[in-house]
């Protein structure tokens, strides 16, 4: 699929004034693994031995390596800043970290519309359940996200 194609499939499932409880936020996928954690570590400083080290991981009770946290709750993020695209924004994000994600997974964001409220001056809310899962469905981060559209 073509960006412009990605970017045309968005806008057409992107949030609206009209969304309701139930609607879906389209996915967003990403591989977890030392590209991405190295990225993510040169952007924030975040250099510690247990996302970069198998050793350390493993001398930690993991497998291996695991990645941040705070990146997932960044996927999540992006997830939700690509539903809306431009039509509002994110007021609140929350999330609880479960599992982490290890080399190679195929870490899976995806997000329902739990609740719709209109403010007195037209705004509109949506409460989202937002989540990040492995490849083979375990969870690894359960969250709750509050977006503002435009009016």
């Amino acid at each position: 699929m073509t960006d412009t194609a990605v970017h045309a499939a968005l806008a057409e499932s992107a949030a609206t004034e009209e969304t309701t409880e139930g609607t879906s936020v389209p996915g967003f996928t990403r591989t977890a693994g030392l590209e991405a954690w190295n990225r993510y570590a040169a952007v924030n400083d975040e250099f510690v031995g247990i996302h970069m080290d198998d050793e350390a991981g493993r001398a930690a009770g993991y497998p291996g390596a695991i990645g941040m946290g705070n990146l997932i709750w960044g996927w999540l993020h992006c997830m939700l800043d690509e539903w809306v695209v431009g039509r509002g924004r994110l007021e609140h994000l929350e999330c609880r970290f479960k599992a982490p994600a290890l080399k190679g997974d195929e870490v899976v964001c995806g997000g329902v519309v739990t609740a719709r409220e209109t403010a007195r001056d037209g705004a509109v809310s949506l409460t989202v359940e937002v989540w990040a899962d492995r490849q083979n469905g375990d969870r690894l981060v359960a969250g709750t996200a509050r977006l503002i559209l435009n009016a």
